[in-house]
């Protein structure tokens, strides 16, 4: 099982909305986190005009148009650091329930190779054509099990006589 936990997806988009690639790194995705800040800061310098940015911090509203390309990349980290969450949650969720079944079902984790005997009913011995007992069957696992036992060798449960 991998170290994954539940995540809340709204506080993962909060944080990427923030600063960019917070919301991947709190779902502890360094690449990706360290990709979106690059990305966002990349538009910032490279596709914006400086113009814009200035008037951005002096806490002007610039023209829509000029800072359109750096809120769609912001937008688009939202938007993947928000479905990120969902499938990390959706994965510990798979992850949990396996877990659970495997705990349910021990004994087909177990690693036996051999399929296990179905139960008889009565639980007595049974006789080969000489007469002689060649084995029971255990009530509790269903297993062959040596007659000259008063428990079974497989579950350690008592064997009626």
């Amino acid at each position: 099982m991998t170290d994954r936990s539940r995540r809340r997806p709204w506080l993962a988009a909060v944080l990427a909305l923030v600063v960019s690639g917070l919301g991947h790194a709190y779902l502890r995705r360094w690449g990706r986190a360290l990709g979106w800040y690059v990305a966002v800061t990349a538009t910032l310098v490279v596709i914006v005009p400086d113009a814009a940015v200035e008037g951005l911090i002096a806490g002007d509203a610039p023209p829509v148009a000029d800072v359109a390309p750096a809120l769609l990349v912001v937008a688009a980290s939202v938007i993947d650091a928000y479905v990120l969450a969902l499938r990390n949650n959706r994965d510990h969720e798979r992850e949990r329930r396996s877990a659970a079944a495997e705990r349910a079902r021990p004994e087909a984790f177990s690693g036996r190779t051999e399929a296990a005997v179905p139960p008889d009913s009565s639980g007595q011995p049974t006789v080969d054509r000489d007469g002689e007992t060649a084995a029971m069957s255990c009530p509790h696992c269903g297993r062959e099990t040596d007659p000259s036992f008063d428990f079974c060798q497989w579950c350690a449960e008592p064997v009626p006589e």
